[in-house]
């Protein structure tokens, strides 16, 4: 009898315990949603904007400076037989606005190489304030022949950059690597702005 009666009591305390596991996992979306409310991680509220169809309420960047713009063009150039190019000539942004833009390559040789990209800014000035987040130009890439690449150049110039400059151009000399690498731009004078060119 002393048997069945502690197996009996075993039984209550393992239906508490159960229970117990039950109404803490009920309550537990509650009380991750007063945290979230109360740390400001409202990710449960987001999906029921979502959800309801009113939508997400994003953060407006206050580090955007929409008063200003300013035109950003791309240039590439080729140390060697094949094909690189930007995707687009020129963007229109904001000082503080993250900008993403692609530049495209082909391996137009019967070979594989290996090739990296050096980047120039003119005017010079532009160097010191244009932040590059992601781009091609930090790695060195082999292709095989015939081989094509799109690769992205996710940037933001910083608002500190002088309000003389409306203009900027981010030029990639692409080469070989273990070939001749092209020389650094050197900066000469043109007109009232420094220009980076190559040899």
């Amino acid at each position: 009898m002393n048997l069945q009666r502690a197996n009996l009591h075993m039984v209550r305390k393992l239906a508490v315990i159960a229970v117990g596991m039950f109404a803490f996992g009920y309550a537990l979306v509650p009380i991750y949603k007063t945290i979230c409310e109360m740390t400001g991680i409202n990710v449960l509220a987001l999906g029921e904007q979502l959800t309801s169809g009113k939508g997400p309420q994003v953060p407006v960047n206050t580090q955007v400076d929409t008063s200003r713009t300013i035109t950003v063009e791309f240039d590439a150039n080729s140390s060697g037989p094949w094909d690189f190019k930007p995707a687009q000539r020129s963007v229109q942004v904001h000082p503080g606005e993250l900008t993403t833009v692609m530049y495209e390559f082909q391996n137009t040789q019967n070979r594989r190489m290996s090739a990296q990209a050096i980047a120039s800014y003119a005017p010079q000035q532009a160097s010191a304030h244009f932040n590059k987040l992601e781009c091609f130009c930090f790695t060195q890439y082999t292709l095989e022949p015939g081989e094509k690449k799109a690769w992205p150049v996710v940037f933001v110039i910083d608002h500190k950059l002088s309000k003389d400059v409306k203009t900027i151009t981010l030029s990639y000399t692409f080469f070989e690597v273990g070939g001749k690498t092209p020389p650094a731009p050197v900066a000469s004078v043109q007109g009232l702005g420094l220009r980076a060119v190559g040899s």
